[in-house]
């Protein structure tokens, strides 16, 4: 159909570090199928401003933890998201925090990088529409502490516990017309095949791009 929205899913399928595109890309492609068109892709280019005018969603999966993105692939995103575009940003995509104007748009750092370990997520916000529906569930994955912006205004959905504290796991805010969402589960294929988690990531993508009785308007 010519008004189907479009996502733009960017990883590592050549060099990963540790999080492969391979496998995720067909389970987010899956998961999204009957709301999105998914386009995967490594090029780190496809972030500039000309690249990402066709796409109503770009999601982050990038594993690229030696380098960061050029500044004008920054500045395409920036644009991109801040003229209305969204922005679903998966585990180890948080990575994008290496360009500081990039952490300011997804709200957040990841400050250190614990093993593996089992996380009981619970609803931080069971009024938003990313959560609505959603039960706490367990999963198997890498946490990771986060480090906010202070001049970003963002509301928490999701939330897991590491050493006696509350962490969140799951975040989403305006940046200008354009919406942002965090989730920290994917630290590999099988955190997608987690039926709970699945609808969390539908739910995140349809709401950050806007699709048909997708969104909570801000």
């Amino acid at each position: 159909m010519s008004n189907r929205k479009r996502a733009l899913l960017l990883g590592d399928y050549t060099h990963p570090k540790f999080h492969p595109l391979q496998g995720v890309d067909e389970e987010i492609t899956r998961i999204l199928q009957d709301a999105l068109t998914v386009q995967c892709s490594e090029n780190k280019q496809m972030l500039e401003k000309e690249n990402l005018e066709s796409f109503d969603l770009c999601i982050a999966y990038q594993d690229t933890w030696s380098d960061k993105v050029s500044s004008k692939q920054a500045a395409g995103l920036l644009s991109f998201v801040s003229a209305g575009g969204g922005l679903l940003v998966l585990h180890n995509g948080i990575v994008l925090h290496k360009k500081y104007e990039l952490a300011q748009l997804i709200g957040a750092k990841n400050t250190a990088n614990p093993p593996m370990q089992k996380l009981e997520i619970k609803i931080a916000d069971d009024k938003h529409d990313i959560v609505k529906g959603i039960s706490p569930f367990e999963i198997y994955d890498e946490p990771y502490p986060f480090e906010f912006d202070p001049f970003n205004e963002t509301t928490v959905l999701l939330t897991y516990e590491l050493n006696g504290e509350t962490h969140p796991a799951a975040w989403a805010h305006a940046y200008g017309l354009g919406r942002v969402v965090y989730l920290l589960p994917g630290r590999d294929q099988a955190a997608f095949q987690h039926p709970e988690y699945r609808k969390v990531v539908l739910q995140a993508a349809k709401w950050a791009a806007r699709c048909p009785e997708g969104g909570l308007e801000f």
